[in-house]
């Protein structure tokens, strides 16, 4: 089922806003792209905050905009998170979600508060005022005031955008929760791999103000021509399943189509599914599988491509036969060892590197 096709045609001077989207009835779909790339404006467009000319949206089957409709945005049943909080200051924390609890009919609430209150750990905090909270505690009861009138779709513009990092590991966690409790379609605006890798189920990218790509994190992120991250940010996201603990060592072994690999001790069931990231820095390439090495995770692959990444540097995908993985090597060592598409190599991942 779709719950959002949009497809808007959205002009200002020297940026133009060119979109034809269907988006899934679940999950969070992540709006990512550099600064400039239309995100915050297809968000907005999508609020009704702006009005495209030529513009048409429904979401799950409800028309909100077409040629000769146009639902104000206090109308749509939305929620709407910005990068800050925006919290009405004179109000305590329970009084600023009462406050978009009225917005809703007691009858038409879909969303239990107590559970929101409960999954974003905010109960302590009723009763004090916006200058009372961190940066984080003000971000989560924004989230729920969002989410008490039970909006049939959820919008966040950067949330974590105006936090530190300590503030951002604070509230991801939450997000994470709420991810995995809700059934209300997200759309979330982002720059940051790290929260995508972590939150996102579907991935639209844009690129001034077009779409250059969409599908899952996996998928486009395992893509070296995308772009999506720099530098040391550079990885693969793969989703496994776990199949043991070792206690006595304190690690966890997922699998995945074509591997499995140990990783720092995870507090995750057995049969549970997982995401991990292995950053393209964090895997070396042999020819041979080696002994006698501290690295315990040694993986038969197959160079599919090979890219620059830099003056000295080349990035290599790999295919672990259904899983895609980077690797970030030297240019020297694709000619030392003779690196080509097709050539069976042997990838090496630290255990303690993987996320």
């Amino acid at each position: 089922m779709t719950a959002l096709v949009a497809r808007f045609r959205h002009c200002y001077p020297g940026f133009g806003l060119d979109v034809d989207v269907r988006l899934p009835a679940r999950g969070v779909t992540a709006l990512f792209g550099p600064s400039g790339s239309g995100k915050t404006t297809l968000l907005r467009l999508i609020a009704g905050l702006e009005k495209a000319a030529d513009g048409y949206l429904t979401v799950g089957g409800a028309v909100w905009q077409d040629a000769n409709h146009f639902v104000a945005t206090h109308v749509r049943p939305l929620g709407y998170v910005f990068q800050d909080a925006r919290l009405f200051p004179h109000l305590d924390v329970q009084r600023n979600l009462e406050y978009g609890l009225r917005r809703v009919p007691p009858a038409s609430r879909r969303v239990s508060l107590d559970g929101v209150i409960d999954l974003l750990g905010i109960g302590p905090l009723m009763h004090r005022k916006p200058d009372r909270l961190s940066g984080g505690e003000r971000q989560r009861v924004a989230i729920a005031r969002a989410l008490a009138v039970s909006p049939s779709l959820l919008l966040m513009d950067e949330p974590l955008a105006a936090l530190d990092q300590a503030r951002k590991q604070e509230v991801l966690p939450y997000l994470e929760r709420l991810h995995d409790a809700l059934e209300i379609p997200v759309v979330y605006v982002s720059h940051s791999i790290d929260e995508v890798a972590r939150l996102a189920d579907h991935l639209l990218v844009l690129d001034a103000g077009r779409v250059s790509a969409q599908g899952t994190p996996a998928e486009l992120m395992a893509r070296d021509d995308l772009h999506l991250a720099r530098g040391d940010e550079i990885g693969s996201l793969i989703e496994a399943t776990v199949a043991s603990h070792d206690d006595a060592y304190q690690l966890t072994d997922v699998v995945f189509p074509g591997g499995r690999v140990s990783l720092p001790r995870q507090a995750a069931a057995v049969g549970e599914r997982v995401r991990i990231r292995i950053m393209a820095r964090d895997v070396s390439l042999t020819l041979a599988a080696q002994t006698g090495t501290s690295i315990i995770n040694i993986l038969l692959a197959r160079v599919t491509r090979i890219a620059e990444a830099g003056p000295s540097q080349s990035l290599v995908a790999l295919d672990l036969g259904g899983t895609a993985i980077l690797a970030r090597v030297t240019r020297k060592s694709v000619d030392a060892l003779g690196l080509n598409p097709g050539l069976a190599v042997h990838a090496q991942i630290k255990g303690v590197a993987i996320l």
